[in-house]
Order: C-alpha cells, then structure tokens, then sequence
C-alpha cells in the first residue's frame, strides 16, 4: 500500500522554474511539496547563466547579498565577430534600468542550494530529494495528484563538492516509498522530456533547430573571457562557460554527426578546441572521447500548457536550446508568475482551467518574443556549425547596431527581462539581513 500525503501543490521537478514557484508559494501560505528525483543538484548540463531580471528578483527576495558570495563572473554584454573582424555588440545590459545590469555565469546547483536553504526557512516548502514521480492520479478526467518511488541510495559523489548554498543531506533523502501525493493542482516543472506533461496528452510544436552539443570539461587555470556567445567556424563551434578551476565546453555540431564526429578520434577535437582558444592548448590533452556527452538539442513549445489539475511550466512547457542561455530565465519567470497567478486560487482550493489558461496567455508574449530572437540567433550559427561560412550577424543588423548602439538595449531587454517582467508578489518579499556590525 502506498503512503498518501496531502498539499495545496504538488511540483514535480527541482529545477529553476520548479523551485522558485515553490519557495514564493510558501511564502504566500500555500502548502508546497517539491520532488526531485536526483539526489542532489549537481549536473553538468544544467544552464549556468542568471540573467539580470532573475538578479532583480534575488533583491526581492532578500537574496541577493548571499548569492553574491557564490563565485561567479559577470557579463555586461553579448557579441559576435562583424565582417571587418571586429566584435559587434549584439546586446549591451549596461543599458538597462535595472539594479544589477549584467548576467552572471554561475554554477546552477549553487543557486538552487540558495533558493533551497530559502526554503527551508518556510514551514509550508516541502523538498523531496531522490523521489521520482512514476503516474499521475486522476478523478475522473481530473488530475489529483502524484504517484511517486523512491529508490534508496546514498548521495552522490558530486553531492560532496563544497557549494555556498545546502545540498541535499543523506537524511533529506526519503527512504521509502511508493508515494502518492495529492493537491488540487500538479504543476509540471520536469524538464523537455516532461513525463507529466506526455501522460495528459498535451502536444508540442517543435521549432526549428539542425544541431547538438557536445558536451565537456577542461580542468585549467586559464584565463578565459567571459562571454556566452559561440566562437569558431568552419564546422568548429564552441561555447565556453568558465568555472573556478575548469571550464566547461560545448561544441555546437551537426544533428545527427554524433557517431561520425567521434569517429575522427579525439585529436581532432583536441586540435579544434585548441585553435579556438588558444589558452586552453596546453590543458586539452586531458580530454577523452569518453568524457564527451552528447546533449539532444529540441526546441518546442506545448501548444497548450495545462489540464485540469495540471499546469507545465520551464521546459516542459517551452523548451529551449542552450543558445543564449535563455532557459533559466525563462523558468525563473515561470515560477513567479505561477505564485502571482495562483497563490490565492491555491489558498481557498479553487484553481480552475481558466486560473491556468490566465497564466500561459500572461507568459506567452515573453516566450515567444525570446523563441524568435533565439531563432536569430540559431540562423546567424548553424550556417558555420555545418561549415558554410562563419557566425556573423546579418549585414543590416550589423550596420543598425554600429551605427545607432541604443538599438543594443533592445535584445538586451528580450535576453534580460523579457516583454512582461515578473516581481516578486509582496508576500514573498523580504528585506535583506543586516550586515554584521550594521544596524
């Protein structure tokens, strides 16, 4: 016989967008439970980039001085090579009213070890490590809940890694299960490969996208700059995320070139890593084929986000591809507009279709505004990841950017905020804690 345990919500996903409507619902008295199947936040392919309106709201939240502790490097801007071999400034933050006017590169399961320890400040926020939602439970042609296992296991080796924020403790990991969690509304914050989101049925529309990504690390001390744009052409295209003490690569390559790639053997991705960041040729000898992870890349939308009873958020609902490290902003958005939207209706137990529909139509004018400038970005470097000619902006963006900067405010607020910004509802705010010494 499974356990049955009662909340307001139940969100299936530890991720940014499900995290973050966690934490501001609890705030807002609504009864939260949060499953996360992995036993700790710590993946490599996690999007690392915290955009200025997600800062704005670590403000809010009375968060921002202690995020600041965590090691990260600002960027104030992003840009690609022109045609006279220059960098163009595709999108300037500076330029932005906004208290923190940049985007970080910081380590995604050190900002959900934040928004985490939060929460354990609240006594309606509920995290579940190593619990896995298995089936929906339905009444009728309602969803009601979940149906959870847990399979016993230690933490991981990653989990020992020293992070700023808590990571999961041995004793947070539940130790039994099955589970069956039951709430007036299931939100699905699982990712592109949302299994709650293929149970109800809800279908996607998938957007253009002809490339994957390699995925790896480089243990350097170099010096590298900090910036999300790709570099490299001719078939040779990476991102490169620094970190203390490695840093992280992705390889932008064909879909579907995955076996031939490895096929050439490891010098050549050794070679081709090297002749796009030089500082990096003395370290990348390290570098096995065996260390070289292979990220699907899917680009979609749900085309409806809810059922009754369930709501898709972050990814399950508009998946991104990691160009331009939108994702994470996108989510974080998510999230608060979920406790903005559907505190009260939680509160009284009254969430309906149309409380979900009134969310999607809130968040949709952003999502589209950032899948469009995405697919500009995608149409400016898939031309050189399959080798026809090198990342460029068009001409006539080029010419309007240089000649008239202003314009560079434009994408930045795309990028960095979005259409329709998202502040923290005032029940979820609170004042950042004196300094030491200070009154």
């Amino acid at each position: 016989m499974a356990d049955t345990e009662h909340a307001d919500c139940i969100i299936a996903g530890g991720g940014p967008a499900g995290v973050v409507a966690g934490l501001l619902l609890a705030r807002g008295g609504v009864k939260v439970m949060v499953i996360e199947k992995h036993t700790d936040f710590f993946r490599d392919f996690r999007g690392d980039t915290i955009h200025p309106s997600t800062l704005r709201l670590l403000d809010e939240l009375g968060l921002y001085r202690e995020f600041a502790r965590i090691a990260h490097r600002r960027v104030e801007g992003v840009t690609l090579t022109g045609r006279d071999g220059n960098d163009v400034l595709l999108a300037d933050f500076t330029r932005l009213d906004l208290p923190h006017p940049f985007m970080t590169i910081a380590p995604q399961w050190d900002f959900l070890n934040l928004l985490a320890k939060a929460g354990e400040a609240e006594p309606n926020f509920d995290l579940r490590m190593g619990v896995e939602a298995t089936s929906l439970i339905w009444d009728g042609d309602r969803v009601a809940g979940l149906r959870a296992r847990t399979e016993a296991a230690p933490p991981t080796e990653a989990s020992t890694i020293p992070t700023e924020g808590a990571a999961a403790k041995p004793s947070d990991i539940a130790q039994a299960g099955p589970f069956e969690f039951r709430a007036p509304l299931v939100i699905a914050a699982d990712g592109r490969w949302s299994k709650t989101r293929a149970e109800v049925g809800l279908s996607v529309r998938e957007l253009s996208s002809t490339i994957d990504v390699w995925w790896f690390r480089i243990d350097t001390e170099a010096d590298l700059p900090d910036s999300v744009a790709p570099r490299g052409g001719d078939g040779k295209v990476f991102v490169a995320i620094p970190r203390k003490g490695h840093v992280q690569i992705a390889r932008l390559i064909p879909r579907g070139a995955d076996a031939r790639l490895r096929a050439e053997g490891i010098e050549a991705l050794r070679d081709a890593v090297a002749e796009t960041y030089p500082q990096l040729a003395g370290d990348v000898g390290a570098v096995e084929l065996d260390d070289v992870k292979l990220l699907d890349v899917r680009r979609n939308e749900a085309r409806r986000w809810f059922a009754e009873g369930l709501l898709c958020i972050g990814d399950s609902a508009h998946a991104m591809s990691p160009l331009g490290g939108v994702g994470v902003n996108l989510a974080v958005q998510d999230g608060v507009a979920v406790a903005r939207v559907l505190a009260e209706p939680l509160r009284s137990g009254t969430v309906s279709p149309a409380d979900l529909r009134r969310l999607q139509l809130r968040r949709l004018p952003t999502t589209r505004a950032v899948e469009l400038l995405q697919s500009g970005i995608h149409r400016m470097v898939e031309p050189a990841v399959h080798g026809r000619r090198p990342i460029r902006p068009p001409a006539p963006i080029e010419w309007l950017l240089t000649t008239f900067p202003a314009l560079t405010r434009v994408p930045a607020r795309i990028l960095g905020v979005g259409i329709t910004p998202e502040h923290a509802p005032d029940f979820a705010r609170r004042e950042e804690p004196a300094l030491e010494g200070t009154r």
